[in-house]
Parts: C-alpha cells; sequence; structure tokens
C-alpha cells in the first residue's frame, strides 16, 4: 500500500509564548522488510531560531526546535509518502512462557532493539495488581507466547470501550481499566503492563492508521488521527510482532509506523516546554490518503 501522509498540529496562546522548546516525533521510519519512506519533510510556522533533525535510540526521526522569540502561535505540519510492504504478525515458532524466559536470560545485547528495554516499568506503563491479575487469567501452561499476545489482546478489546472523552494523555492505564473504557493509548498502555507482568517484552507504536470510511460515504479529509498500539517479543524466531488492541488485529499495511518506545513519553508527537501566561489551545488534524499506482 502507499501513502501520503499529511500530519498538522497547531497551538494557539492567550499571550505570547517565549523560551519555547520542543521535540517532535512525526515522521515515519523506513523498517526493512515492513515500510518505506519515499519523501517526506516537516515545515514550522513561524521559524524556529533553532532547529535539529536526528535519530534517537531507538531510531526514531526526532526534531527538536528552539523559539527564542516571543510568538502567539505554531503551526507543525508534516507531510511524507510512504510505501508500506509487510505486516507485523507472527510468522516464525514462538515458545511458552517458560522458553521466553529462558531465551531473555541468554540476552546480552542492549541495543535499540533488544527485549531487554522492554521488561522494566515506565512512565506511562507503571505495574497494577488489578491489570496483572487480569492478564494471569489469559495465559495457559504451553501455549506460544505470540498466541498469549493475541489472546490478550483481543479479550482487553473485549473488555474496555473505546471512549474519545473519557480519558487525557496523564489519565493513568490503571485508571482507564478500571472504568473499562479509553481511547488508543489507554488500550495500548494496558496491554503493556499486562504483558510486561507475564514476563514478555512490551512496547508502545506510534503511527498513523488508514481508517476507512462507512459503505456509500466519501473519506473525509483530516477524519484520520494518530494511532497507537503494541509492539511485544515472543521468542528469537518470532521476534516482534505488533498487535492493535483497539482493532483486535495484528498490525498490517494499514498501520504505518512513527516510532518505537518503552511507552508514550518516548514518542509523543510534541513534547516540551515555554514560558507562557494564560492558557492555550490546540488541533490535531490527520490524513492518510492511499495513492493509486
Amino acid at each position: 500500500m502507499l501513502y501520503d501522509i499529511k500530519l498538522i498540529i497547531d497551538y494557539a496562546f492567550e499571550a505570547p509564548a517565549a523560551g519555547a522548546r520542543q521535540i517532535l516525533h512525526a515522521m515515519p521510519l523506513s523498517i526493512e522488510g515492513r515500510q518505506r519512506l519515499i519523501t517526506g519533510d516537516i515545515t514550522i510556522d513561524p521559524l524556529p531560531s533553532y532547529r535539529s533533525d536526528r535519530t534517537d535510540f531507538f531510531g526514531n526521526a526526532v526534531t527538536e526546535l528552539a523559539f527564542a522569540e516571543a510568538h502567539w502561535n505554531i503551526v507543525i505540519a508534516s507531510t511524507s509518502r510512504v510505501e508500506v510492504t509487510g505486516a507485523a504478525a507472527p510468522t516464525g515458532g514462538s515458545p511458552d512462557l517458560a522458553g521466553l524466559t529462558q531465551a531473555l536470560a541468554e540476552i546480552v545485547d542492549l541495543g535499540p532493539v533488544s527485549p531487554l528495554h522492554f521488561l522494566a516499568a515506565s512512565r506511562y506503563a507503571l505495574p497494577d495488581a488489578a491489570i496483572a491479575s487480569w492478564a494471569a487469567g489469559h495465559r495457559s501452561p504451553g501455549l506460544a507466547t505470540s498466541d498469549i499476545v493475541g489472546n490478550l489482546g483481543l479479550a482487553l478489546h473485549h473488555a474496555m470501550r473505546f471512549d474519545a472523552e473519557a480519558t487525557t494523555v496523564d489519565t493513568p492505564a490503571a485508571e482507564a481499566f478500571a472504568a473499562r473504557h479509553g481511547v488508543c493509548q489507554d488500550f495500548t498502555h494496558i496491554m503493556i503492563i499486562a504483558l510486561r507482568s507475564l514476563g514478555i517484552p512490551a512496547g508502545y507504536v506510534s503511527g498513523y492508521l488508514r481508517t476507512l470510511p462507512p459503505p456509500g460515504q466519501e473519506r473525509l479529509e483530516g477524519a484520520d488521527a494518530m494511532h497507537a498500539w503494541v509492539k511485544a517479543w515472543c521468542g528469537p524466531q518470532a521476534g516482534w510482532v505488533e498487535y492493535d488492541p483497539t482493532n483486535a488485529v495484528f498490525a498490517g499495511t494499514d498501520h504505518v509506523v512513527v516510532g518505537y518506545g518503552r511507552d508514550y513519553a518516548d514518542v509523543a508527537p510534541v513534547r516540551g516546554a515555554m514560558r507562557i501566561a494564560g492558557g492555550q489551545s490546540s488541533n490535531q488534524s490527520v490524513d492518510v490518503a492511499p495513492v493509486d499506482r
């Protein structure tokens, strides 16, 4: 699948902001066997006084910004063309949990894709007894780790209700789980906590998802949104797989990866600080448009 993707994030301030520093994660990755970034560009209005484009530890594209002058608004626009050539469903043999534990004990690599980085608690994926107890009920002796990932993700999809108004970016995953509703970020963090409680390395995937309009209706530009799903390590042969608990599917050609991290904090679209008096408002729109070849 070939996509043209456009993300626009705009901020408006009640009073001039100054001294702003921000980090952006908005540009899709090139991943061997999965997706290819053909073209991409990020524009900022007003122009920042400092900009640096680099790659972070996990291999994500990062843009750092700084604004020395006072400004009333910021508009960030990311455009890209991406070809998605593969999925992230299990393809190789996957051990049971005992075999996975043994495999993890033999790993000494601490590089960016090492599963050892994705076992411990992180800022948005703190251990929770209720989630761990729930996860324990979805494992069976001898069951392959990849099957546990799929079964647990499907169970979470059925247990939770998607509600765009239920939570904010700072709502704890444990609170969203207790209420049994939330957005894709909540589904993802809950599943990460659940998998880690079973000893399965799990991380956060930030990206774009192509959405289809109801039958007979035209697709609306900007109707898509940034999305989140889970990556889980299922052993040396199966490696990393990706599961979308919000939609109860392994990630396929509708899923476009922007970044990988331990949780949302590692791959937030915009993160930073500024000096400001008064409030601010922000809007985000995403358009994922299939391209006819």
